[in-house]
């Protein structure tokens, strides 16, 4: 059993993407023990040299309190949480998991079940605000589950997140209200680059279209957030062009299945689509404006 000297909770963070390796930092600040885990080998040593736990995270399993997945997808979660090596067989009886990643109401609620039978709380808490904030301990996090699960982990999400939403008593709820986010944020990203390149192609520059309309009433924050990257010719992957096919996928599938029609969110999974199958997948979502570009002969800064 691992002692707990003075930390508040013993946290595993599973996945130390951008948005995982900010929220285990932010939990460390907190003054919980984290153990740091991903699949890349030097993000776990960076998170240790910080501060992180050290040791094996299979030799404390029994002795955590919470786990916080924050993984790309749903067949990531369910692995992490119920593979071959998955934690929730392993872990005490009123331990708790945090699942953060983007995924299908039916899947959250499938998982909280799971996760029941086995004497562990699950909150359905999917996050919004990017990297920067998630470093920052400043997360908006739309969450559902019992009020055991809130109670369980309020001290883990009091160092993460700015803002809790709690959106019921059943899992589900909270990735009902992000397929919502997704679908504006990943619609105001294309749009974002589109209206810049069309601005290109009417002599106004791209630094002088984020001067004029983060001022003006067709701003957003996605466009204030991420056509700076394109003015600057950095496509630094804050957030990726990947996750957008997925992301759109989840809001056009649950659309499908109540017979309602998304036709801009179609449109806008399209760019992401010729985005990633220009090899841009792995680049910042900023680069869907490369789609655009390319279709009009355009050059964007930094570019050749």
């Amino acid at each position: 059993m691992t002692e707990k000297r003075n930390f508040t909770r013993n946290v595993a963070a599973i996945g130390l993407g951008s948005m995982g390796y900010g929220i285990a930092t932010s939990a460390l600040r907190g003054g919980h023990a984290v153990w740091g885990v991903d699949i890349n080998r030097e993000q776990m040593q960076r998170f240790a040299a910080e501060g992180g736990q050290a040791g094996a995270l299979e030799a404390t399993l029994d002795d955590l309190d919470a786990v916080v997945v924050a993984v790309l997808n749903a067949a990531q979660s369910e692995t992490v949480l119920f593979g071959p090596e998955g934690v929730v067989p392993r872990l005490k009886a009123g331990a708790s998991v945090l699942a953060c990643a983007t995924v299908p109401p039916a899947f959250a609620r499938e998982m909280a079940a799971r996760c029941a039978e086995h004497g562990v709380h699950y909150l359905d808490a999917p996050i919004s605000g990017g990297s920067q904030k998630a470093a920052q301990g400043r997360l908006t996090i739309m969450a559902s589950g019992t009020a055991e699960a809130f109670a369980a982990l309020r001290p883990v999400l009091d160092s993460i997140a700015e803002t809790v939403f709690e959106l019921g008593d059943e899992a589900g709820a909270g990735s009902a209200m992000k397929a919502v986010n997704q679908l504006l944020a990943g619609v105001h990203i294309a749009t974002m680059a589109e209206a810049l390149t069309f601005g290109m192609t009417q002599g106004v520059a791209p630094e002088k279209f984020v001067e004029v309309i983060s001022k003006c009433a067709g701003t957003s924050w996605m466009l204030e957030n991420r056509a700076p990257h394109i003015v600057a010719g950095d496509y630094t992957a804050h957030s990726q062009v990947n996750i957008w096919p997925k992301d759109l996928g989840i809001v056009l599938d649950i659309a499908r299945s109540e017979n309602f029609s998304a036709p801009i969110t179609a449109a806008a999974l399209q760019q992401y689509l010729a985005a990633a199958g220009m090899g841009l997948g792995q680049e910042d979502d900023a680069a869907v404006a490369k789609v655009y570009a390319r279709n009009a002969g355009l050059t964007l800064p930094g570019e050749a």
